[in-house]
């Protein structure tokens, strides 16, 4: 199975960086989520989980380091976790880390709510975003 890897772009929109790897199982996005085709980017990394989840059935990390996503990517992420959710049902091991910038409450405020959605167990940490 192929890792999944998307460089960022910062612009009129902004790309967040994903880093999927199949041989690990250590997943990340990271940075800012405002995009074009919100749904098309996403559904590229739900498409990957389930393949991971059919053909390699390890355990899944997936860190979320987001320092901003608009609503449209905020729907999509519930969508990443929902499926992460499935695989935790199905008997796979799946880890998730929320980490969130130290002074934004509203990220962290998704979060909490995202594990009200999902059930998922999100560990969540403060940090301090590298511009």
């Amino acid at each position: 199975m192929e890792d999944l890897e998307i460089k960022g772009e910062s612009g009129v929109y902004f790309i967040p960086n994903v880093k999927l790897n199949a041989q690990t199982g250590i997943c990340e996005i990271s940075g800012e989520s405002y995009l074009e085709d919100t749904d098309e980017f996403y559904s590229n990394i739900i498409k990957w989980i389930e393949q991971y989840t059919q053909e390699v059935r390890k355990p899944l990390v997936f860190n979320f380091k987001l320092t901003y996503f608009n609503t449209s990517s905020s729907r999509s992420i519930l969508d990443v976790l929902r499926a992460l959710k499935k695989y935790e049902k199905e008997g796979g091991q799946v880890e998730v880390n929320w980490y969130y910038p130290e002074d934004d409450d509203g990220i962290a405020e998704e979060a909490e709510d995202y594990m009200k959605d999902t059930g998922l167990d999100i560990k969540m940490y403060p940090f301090e975003p590298e511009f």
